[in-house]
């Protein structure tokens, strides 16, 4: 992959979220970002708000284009909903269209404030957090499409954190804190981020404990999948396919013969194509295209119900799956991973570890593809996982929204605490 040869060498400068999906050496994601971040401060950055004074309550503002029926709308809905009222002042910084979603509704009649800034351009919005007298702003967006990293560059309130919607690093000056774990971003790489690290006991990600459970499971024929056989499936996004994984992929079809691999068919006009290059590759491998079967875009709620005819989820690396693991193991699909080294390497092994599932975190690709063929042949075991998934979402502390929101309070009350006490961004490590 010529692409990520460049990414390796420096010699070209990536968005930062394509360089997510290349490698997943931590330092080389941070020189990218840092690259980005300084072009877009550009030669004479704005200058900065002077922070006024915090209040009693902690006043915490999500900043978003994703509050929405997006992974990051969907995974924080809980969050808003279970904050305490008592302590913090949410305030969720909206922009986008408005679409009358479900997940757009509750969350602004779940937050203290929903502000919809579409409109305003980000030197308003940085003055209207500053007039709030907003405690910490929280970047949802990071470096995805839609981002208005130009609102924090104001530097309107007095602690900045990235959190969820991008999983690198920003290498912005502007952003103090990074929300994070010890399994997905561990101490030995914390020198590979520009932002300090704050751990949380449990996984990074949050989830919404309040969702509805997925609806009946539909007839596979349905689906467009083949009744009897081994369904394996991933439905991350086509960016995070690449040779190697496919490569694995097909040697375990290969190995399985009463298998099929279902994949999300985008939905644009690329949709076609991407297609027709997925069906080609799988041939040149010896697969059959009918054992490739495309999934289309469905509402998420009929989605959940569908996911429930895979039998074992197949991450990709070097950018595991985030939001996509979790929809398949709230839907009772075990997910297989092999992490890396940087935080989107690790997303889907910090899903495991907090489920205890660390059967499924591969510690090489050799033992990857090894476990996806023993799986295969092994539908006790595989439904014996999926019954302790369908379990723990009544059990485990990654589907327990309350707890992971007082965990995050804790995190922004030691940080407000640190700046409030006139002591620099630090490393924060919240205990269980």
């Amino acid at each position: 992959m010529a692409a990520a040869r460049g990414a390796d060498s420096g010699e070209t400068t990536f968005e930062p979220l394509v360089v997510l999906a290349l490698t997943d050496d931590p330092a080389i994601q941070l020189a990218h970002a840092r690259r980005h971040a300084a072009s877009l401060a550009g030669p004479s950055p704005p200058p900065a708000f002077a922070p006024a004074p915090g209040g009693a309550r902690i006043r915490v503002a999500y900043l978003s284009s994703d509050l929405r029926p997006h992974p990051v709308g969907l995974l924080t809905a809980g969050l808003f909903t279970h904050h305490d009222k008592s302590r913090f002042e949410t305030y969720a910084i909206a922009w986008g269209a408005d679409d009358g979603s479900a997940t757009r509704r509750h969350i602004a009649a779940a937050a203290d404030h929903f502000i919809d800034v579409d409109v305003m351009g980000d030197d308003a919005v940085a003055r209207l957090l500053l007039d709030r007298e907003i405690d910490i702003a929280v970047d949802l967006n990071g470096y995805t499409r839609s981002h208005r990293a130009g609102i924090l560059m104001r530097r309107p309130a007095p602690v900045q954190v990235s959190y969820i919607g991008y999983v690198g690093t920003m290498g912005a000056p502007w952003i103090d804190y990074l929300i994070a774990d010890d399994f997905v971003l561990p101490a030995a790489y914390a020198d590979a981020y520009s932002e300090k690290i704050v751990s949380l006991p449990a996984c990074y990600q949050v989830n919404d404990s309040d969702r509805p459970l997925p609806g009946p499971m539909p007839a596979r024929r349905d689906a467009g999948l083949p009744h009897a056989a081994f369904v394996f499936c991933c439905f991350n996004a086509t960016y995070k396919l690449n040779p190697a994984v496919f490569d694995v992929w097909m040697r375990v079809l290969g190995a399985v013969p009463d298998s099929a691999l279902w994949l999300v068919r985008q939905n644009d006009e690329d949709g076609a194509r991407t297609a027709a290059n997925l069906t080609r590759e799988a041939q040149a491998r010896g697969i059959s295209a009918e054992r490739i079967v495309l999934a289309p875009h469905l509402p998420y709620a009929e989605h959940m119900s569908r996911l429930q005819c895979a039998d074992l989820f197949l991450d990709t690396w070097p950018y595991n799956a985030g939001a996509t693991a979790s929809d398949a193991l709230w839907a009772g699909v075990p997910v297989l991973t092999c992490p890396g080294r940087a935080f989107p390497s690790r997303m889907a092994g910090s899903l495991l570890n907090t489920l205890q599932l660390g059967e499924l975190i591969a510690p090489s690709v050799e033992a990857y593809e090894a476990t996806a063929r023993r799986l295969a042949t092994d539908r006790a075991t595989v439904a014996a996982l999926k019954a302790k998934l369908i379990a723990a979402r009544k059990t485990s502390p990654l589907f327990d929204t309350a707890s992971f929101t007082r965990s995050l309070e804790a995190a922004h009350a030691a940080m407000t605490e640190r700046r409030r006490d006139g002591q620099p961004p630090a490393a924060i490590r919240i205990a269980p």
